[in-house]
């Protein structure tokens, strides 16, 4: 599977064309290469082509309905699944994650949103890494599995919550991120929780990261976008 959030190969199955289109164009802004299928029968067979890193499937399709998609698929591979469908209930939620999709979005929904998901369900599909692989620069280093930060030797005192900004940007050293997509790593989808959080993160980390806050070694801002983790 390819590890790289953004050059992820998706194959999304929605009979509804501009529907479809729409989603090409969101998934495409994002680096992903889209390959685009109008029925569950032509989803199956370009996924049992080339297997893609993750599918979205329409749950309301003709010849082979998504979730009998997702059903052969489930015996057939572990790949990450992302429902669209204009079903709503409880029931049918139920229903699509027992038959094992990784996310679930009802119609109307944000095309955004769909991108965001997307991102979240590829980081979470990652293969995980070796418990001796540690993250980090320098003599900085975060210890993934153990959820400890050290520098110089020395345990450094971070929060949950900066823990999880910081493994997000050291996980892809030199990667500009956007604050929505280090809130998405940090809090999910807690729509409450401001962007303007992830400032208050990056400061708090700074002050006990930097040998001077102001003249940032470790994360980097990227103007106009967000920050990045420095690169070796």
């Amino acid at each position: 599977m390819n590890t790289q959030l953004s050059r992820a190969r998706i194959v999304v199955a929605e009979d509804d064309v501009r529907q479809a289109e729409l989603i090409r164009l969101y998934l495409e802004r994002d680096g992903h290469q889209v390959v685009v299928t109008h029925d569950g029968r032509a989803a199956l067979d370009e996924i049992r082509r080339r297997v893609p890193d993750l599918a979205v499937l329409d749950v309301m399709m003709p010849h082979v309905d998504g979730l009998d998609v997702c059903r052969i698929l489930r015996y057939e591979s572990d790949l990450p699944i992302i429902f669209v469908t204009a079903r709503s209930t409880e029931e049918d939620l139920l229903l699509a994650l027992d038959l094992g999709a990784d996310d679930y979005l009802t119609k109307p929904y944000s095309p955004r949103e769909l991108a965001a998901r997307v991102r979240t369900v590829l980081r979470r599909a990652r293969p995980l890494r070796s418990a001796s692989e540690m993250l980090g620069v320098g003599s900085l280093e975060i210890d993934p599995l153990k959820h400890r930060v050290t520098l110089d030797n020395a345990v450094i005192a971070v929060t949950a919550k900066e823990f999880a900004v910081l493994a997000a940007l050291a996980a892809e050293p030199g990667r500009a991120f956007s604050r929505q997509q280090l809130l998405e790593a940090a809090f999910g989808f807690d729509h409450d929780v401001l962007e303007r959080t992830i400032d208050v993160h990056i400061l708090n980390l700074r002050k006990k990261l930097e040998a001077d806050a102001g003249d940032p070694q470790y994360i980097c801002t990227v103007y106009g976008v967000g920050y990045a983790f420095a690169e070796d």
